[in-house]
């Protein structure tokens, strides 16, 4: 009896001490999993707050110790996830050159007639540089500053006008649908009648008079009007 009792006890005591195991893995996978998600969380403000700081003061501007005040940390934390404000600000500019050079392969992934994919190009960009009305000039100055600095990114991040845009384009002009062009004269036409409204900004309100509300009454306008601009400007007779 006692020896029975007493294997039983040692099956039961076995299957509480793998359970309380099983217990401990999953609470150490939901503690790291939690510390996956803050440490995410952490780099996303502080990217943010360097955003914010990069793009009122550029690289020389800017100061290590206001972006981690900005991000509700201390410098060391800072330093933790970016060791260098060069290393930091490399993360930012990307991330703005990516938006402000566009991946147009995109715009020739929708299921639309060729002029149609322009005007979703159009308006989807347009759209994205008044969400990110500080970027174009961030950009383009920092360009100016050092042309070097884009040039590895670029290359090094392969961000691209890619080959298919460009078929697309010369597809186009062998259907009959567009006039003999230089593909990359109507990608340039598009980005910057796209891009200088919003970078412009200040003059064009001053120069009209434009109030916040007429001034974003007349982009929405524009951006019918940009469209047909370059497909007239395109479009075989």
């Amino acid at each position: 009896m006692g020896e029975k009792y007493s294997l039983k006890y040692t099956k039961n005591d076995r299957n509480s001490n793998m359970s309380k195991k099983n217990t401990g893995a999953s609470s150490i996978d939901s503690k790291k999993s939690s510390t996956l998600a803050i440490d995410r969380n952490t780099e996303r403000r502080i990217l943010e707050a360097a955003k914010n700081v990069f793009y009122r003061k550029g690289l020389s501007g800017a100061r290590m110790q206001e972006i981690a005040d900005a991000a509700g940390i201390n410098k060391a934390m800072l330093h933790y996830y970016y060791r260098t404000k060069d290393k930091l600000f490399d993360a930012v500019f990307l991330e703005a050159a990516s938006k402000f050079f566009p991946k147009v392969i995109e715009l020739f992934n929708v299921d639309l007639p060729f002029f149609g994919k322009i005007e979703y190009f159009v308006e989807n960009y347009i759209t994205l540089m008044l969400e990110n009305h500080r970027l174009p000039s961030f950009v383009l100055n920092e360009i100016h500053q050092n042309p070097e600095r884009l040039e590895g990114l670029l290359r090094n991040h392969a961000i691209v006008i890619p080959e298919r845009a460009i078929f697309e384009f010369q597809k186009a002009m062998m259907d009959g649908v567009i006039k003999p062009v230089d593909p990359r004269q109507i990608v340039i036409n598009m980005i910057a009648l796209c891009i200088f409204p919003v970078a412009a900004r200040p003059v064009i309100q001053i120069l009209f008079s434009m109030n916040d509300e007429q001034y974003f009454e007349f982009i929405e306008t524009r951006k019918k009007e940009v469209s047909k601009f370059i497909i007239n400007s395109i479009k075989a007779v």
